[in-house]
């Protein structure tokens, strides 16, 4: 069996005594970001399966982006990324 190399550890223990690895991850080609697949990436560099700059790098996000992420996680729980923001239409 071939691992890649990796930096970082493949897996890590979540404080609920869960294990969290690369592959709950999800794919670097992501482009619709449900709230799951956004607590994941937060949950990643959270618990160190992968610095916050590979996570901005893999998934091409802004830090900004990632900082809302995380500022919704930690205030409101994993629920608060369901929010989505309506923007207005042309016109209006």
């Amino acid at each position: 069996m071939y691992l890649k190399k990796v930096d970082g550890p493949r897996a890590v223990t979540l404080p609920d005594g869960r294990v969290f690895t690369r592959a709950d991850l999800p794919s670097p080609d992501t482009v619709r970001w449900v709230a799951s697949r956004k607590a994941a990436v937060v949950r990643g560099v959270l618990y160190g399966l992968l610095t916050q700059e590979e996570a901005l790098e893999r998934y091409a996000l802004s830090a900004e982006e990632f900082a809302a992420w995380l500022a919704a996680i930690t205030e409101h729980g994993p629920s608060a990324l369901k929010a989505t923001i309506r923007l207005p239409a042309k016109g209006e």
